[in-house]
């Protein structure tokens, strides 16, 4: 199972049956917090909380996302250069998904400087960005959250698949 954190014009996008109050994910990675960006077409940013990786997707059709999400998280991952076998144990834990509200002003603050960071690098073209290309591109920017560990979300990710694979054969 996992957490998806959505901010409320998310939220109101997705109209989820039930918000959990404080579920918890059951993957390596953790909950992923959620936004919707009105670009044309309009996008997903998803980051994780662990990491503070960004992924971002098409939200059209929002009430699929819960859905798609898994697959664009592999695609992500894979682009990192994340083992498969770390990818497949992610997405089998993924079967079942959980909505709830944000619950870090930290992630948000993130998710909105990435927001700017990736309207700053779109600037006024008019054709759609390629969203796992921007993507890469957001998770080698350096986050306060992560000075103290890896710097930005690429690095983290490393890290935290290189502990968990090493604790995995210990």
């Amino acid at each position: 199972m996992y957490v998806i954190r959505g901010t409320r014009k998310l939220l109101d996008r997705l109209k989820p049956a039930a918000v959990e109050a404080s579920p918890v994910s059951t993957t390596v990675l953790g909950a992923w917090y959620a936004t919707a960006v009105f670009w044309q077409p309009q996008v997903a940013l998803l980051v994780n909380e662990r990491t503070l990786l960004p992924v971002l997707m098409p939200l059209a059709p929002a009430t699929t996302l819960p859905a798609r999400f898994p697959q664009h998280m592999a695609d992500t991952l894979a682009a990192h250069g994340v083992d498969a076998t770390f990818i497949a144990a992610e997405l089998a834990q993924m079967d079942d998904c959980q909505i709830a509200k944000t619950a870090s002003r930290s992630v948000l603050g993130i998710m909105n400087d990435f927001i700017h960071l990736a309207e700053a690098s779109r600037g006024h073209s008019p054709t759609p960005p390629d969203l796992p290309d921007l993507a890469a591109w957001l998770a080698r920017t350096p986050c306060s959250p992560l000075y103290r560990s890896h710097t930005s979300p690429d690095r983290e990710l490393a890290a935290l698949v290189e502990t968990h694979t090493h604790r995995g054969h210990d």
